[in-house]
């Protein structure tokens, strides 16, 4: 008929955390009741895609073979929010007309003008990831030329980083 707050209780009970609710004592018999619950879970970043609550109605009066049990599965789905950022040193670069790489030499201004690409991958959240790969194409070759000579990659903060082929091949 009317609606009402129930009073909840997390406890833990046989190493499960359990969530006891009084839902009306003395209750009368063929009562029919309607409950709707919120939960909030912290914590469910190693879950998997799901989680299953096992929802069990039981009497403290005459024991019951019938205690009605049912087990809820709620899929979980983070969110989180990524942001690549970058950046270059020096941010323009002007390379005189009249230079010419000079084949066979291991001195890196013979080479080009040394410009840095810095990258930044930030999580903007609610959620943590984990797992996340992200894949950067460098353009090297301007037809059978050199465009950008790849000198070495980095990363910080427990990345790691596969390098690729063409990475200093002339071992400058």
């Amino acid at each position: 008929q009317g609606q009402e707050k129930l009073s909840c209780n997390p406890k833990k009970e046989n190493g499960t955390h359990v969530v006891l609710c009084e839902l009306g004592n003395p209750m009368k018999a063929g009562t029919r009741i309607t409950v709707d619950m919120e939960l909030s879970v912290s914590g469910l970043e190693d879950m998997g895609d799901a989680i299953t609550f096992h929802l069990q109605l039981r009497s403290k009066n005459s024991p019951s073979p019938s205690n009605a049990s049912v087990m809820v599965t709620v899929p979980v789905e983070a969110e989180a929010e990524m942001e690549l950022r970058g950046n270059s040193l020096p941010a323009t670069t002007v390379l005189p007309t009249s230079w010419h790489r000079v084949e066979g030499s291991q001195r890196l201004e013979d080479h080009g003008i040394k410009v840095e690409h810095v990258y930044e991958l930030h999580n903007k959240g609610p959620g943590i990831v984990s797992g996340v790969t992200l894949s950067l194409a460098v353009p090297h070759l301007l037809g059978d030329h050199i465009l950008l000579y790849l000198l070495e990659l980095g990363t910080e903060g427990g990345m790691n980083c596969s390098h690729h082929p063409t990475l200093n091949p002339a071992q400058v």
